[in-house]
């Protein structure tokens, strides 16, 4: 029973990531056309609309889901978060979706860095190794030589950064809370924090913009339903090496729709990043 589930929950990791570069490839659309602000303020309305359906279906009902022993650790979540997402979509409209993602995935080992002196966790040398060999690919990516100093080519790695320690920090959030509170409050906060920032930005869609709009705000509400189910039907941990796969969907979708360019440096920088990636989670699962 466990590897027919295990297979089905691997198969819905991989829908999953590619709902979520969709997700993305529309993201980068809508924002190269209208205020990135406004974008995700319509996204975080529709995502904490779901949040509170999702919550309130839980058992206890949605006071239960509501009460957490760590206010302050869940609002500042929510708001890493929600600027996170500004942040990586705004390096879409820059680089686009390939490099983008290539710097991101670097966002694992930021995990696993950061794990050590935030969770105390044992980090041996071997991932250190891991570590090293993955920044070392995203400077292959930024090419030194002509552009890693500038702004565009570190905001992947910012959001990068951003993402890692929101991950350490729902990490360290489970230690008292469950699951569905972090998820209730990244939602509903996030939602709280772009409503004030994004209110003064607001455009007027093209009718047809306002479908891709709509069609973002589904796909995000379906992407983090169907990872909520990933993890319900298969162990994270078997789980967690498919999360790549977004990489190479992105990729996809910036070669045929963005007519984006898949540079040599990129490749094989993004294939140091994955290979460091998934050898420091091999060493980790070995560990545990």
């Amino acid at each position: 029973m466990m590897k027919s589930n295990q297979k089905f929950g691997i198969s819905l990791m991989a829908i999953t990531m590619l709902i979520f570069a969709i997700q993305d490839g529309i993201s980068q659309y809508l924002a190269r056309e209208y205020n990135v602000f406004f974008i995700v303020m319509v996204r975080y309305w529709f995502f904490a609309i779901f949040v509170i359906f999702l919550c309130s279906r839980q058992p206890g009902g949605l006071s239960n889901v509501v009460s957490t022993k760590q206010p302050f650790l869940q609002i500042f979540r929510g708001v890493l978060l929600a600027f996170e997402v500004i942040v990586m979509i705004t390096s879409f409209t820059l680089l686009g979706l390939i490099e983008s993602h290539a710097v991101f995935s670097i966002y694992p080992l930021l995990v696993a860095a950061l794990s050590g002196p935030v969770l105390k966790e044992y980090v041996g040398w071997k991932r250190w190794s891991a570590i090293f060999i993955g920044f070392i690919g995203v400077l292959i990516i930024l090419k030194p030589s002509s552009n890693v100093f500038s702004l565009e080519a570190i905001i992947p790695l910012i959001s990068a950064l951003m993402f890692a320690v929101y991950s350490i920090l729902t990490r360290y959030a489970a230690r008292q809370d469950t699951a569905m509170t972090s998820f209730f409050w990244t939602g509903i906060i996030g939602a709280i924090v772009m409503s004030v920032v994004g209110s003064s930005f607001w455009v007027t869609l093209k009718p047809n913009d306002w479908a891709w709009l709509s069609l973002l705000c589904i796909l995000a509400c379906l992407a983090h339903y169907l990872l909520i189910k990933c993890y319900e039907v298969s162990e994270a941990s078997s789980l967690q090496p498919f999360a790549y796969l977004q990489l190479l969907f992105a990729t996809m979708i910036g070669l045929w729709v963005f007519s984006e360019k898949l540079a040599a440096n990129i490749v094989i920088g993004a294939l140091l990043v994955v290979l460091a990636g998934l050898f420091a989670f091999w060493r980790e699962r070995q560990k545990s």
